[in-house]
């Protein structure tokens, strides 16, 4: 395949994807942090933080060990976190969203530290499954990500894991902006319109082990993005599998692609044989 036809093409999928980015990270700055959502100043705000909550409600402050026993059908937010070492066992369960053009999020992680999601379950029909801000060691593993804008959304976290996840049909699978010591691994990515993966800004990271099939870009780094490894996925059957910043050579952002089975990428020779 060419790669000089797509490359106005890389250029609007980058386009589009920051201006995602940018939509999304504006949920953080009016955002009520955990404890205001406890204080319940405001009307509409979130019930009070639930410590070891069985059968968390839409829009319930959690914290402790959570244990769903229902699916939730939300009209608004999930759950959000109000505390560290948060615990989220799914039990087979989901909970399902307004719609990806909402400004809901399936599970908030407001700088909280050590939250761990448990699947099975299923995160779907949100602007984002999980929206991560400011918080280090996160984990989700075993969920499906389904029909949201973006899956999981991670920006100014450190040290989040993002593996055995099915993450399908949404505009972006996994993205992570002004992050760093991210794990995104063995992860079963189909159908994400605009990216499977994408990071903006993002350092010393690792993507290993996904299969990453039909989206616009496999994985896309961009110009800021530095010192990240790609290793041993299988990105097939994209417009573009591997773009790193439309085609910036690797030693300028200390990138490396490893063991890629993939078809075309920008610069070229980042696929095994290729």
């Amino acid at each position: 395949m060419e790669l000089e036809g797509k490359r106005s093409i890389s250029s609007m999928i980058a386009a589009s994807v920051l201006i995602t980015l940018i939509t999304l990270s504006t949920l953080t700055i009016g955002m009520a942090s955990p404890a205001a959502a406890q204080q319940g100043g405001t009307p509409g705000a979130a019930p009070a933080a639930a410590s070891s909550s069985s059968n968390a409600a839409c829009g319930q402050v959690v914290s402790g060990v959570v244990n769903l026993t229902a699916n939730l059908n939300c009209s608004g937010d999930g759950i959000i976190v109000g505390g560290p070492n948060t615990v989220i066992n799914m039990n087979g369960f989901s909970i399902t969203g307004p719609g990806q053009d909402s400004s809901k999020v399936a599970i908030m992680v407001p700088n909280v530290d050590n939250v761990v999601v448990n699947g099975p379950g299923s995160l779907s029909n949100f602007q984002a499954g999980v929206l991560l801000t400011g918080a280090n060691g996160f984990q989700i593993n075993s969920v499906i990500l389904s029909n949201n804008q973006i899956g999981t959304f991670m920006t100014g976290a450190d040290n989040a894991q993002v593996q055995q996840n099915i993450i399908q049909g949404n505009s972006i699978g996994v993205a992570s902006h002004s992050s760093t010591g991210s794990a995104i691994d063995s992860n079963l990515m189909n159908g994400n319109l605009l990216a499977g993966i994408t990071f903006v800004n993002t350092q010393q990271s690792n993507v290993g082990m996904n299969n990453v099939v039909g989206s616009q870009n496999g994985v896309f780094l961009d110009g800021q993005s530095s010192q990240n490894t790609i290793s041993a996925n299988n990105v097939l059957e994209n417009v573009i599998d591997l773009n790193n910043a439309n085609g910036l050579p690797t030693n300028i952002n200390a990138n490396q692609y490893v063991d890629n089975s993939c078809e075309t990428s920008n610069p070229s020779g980042l696929c095994i044989g290729r």
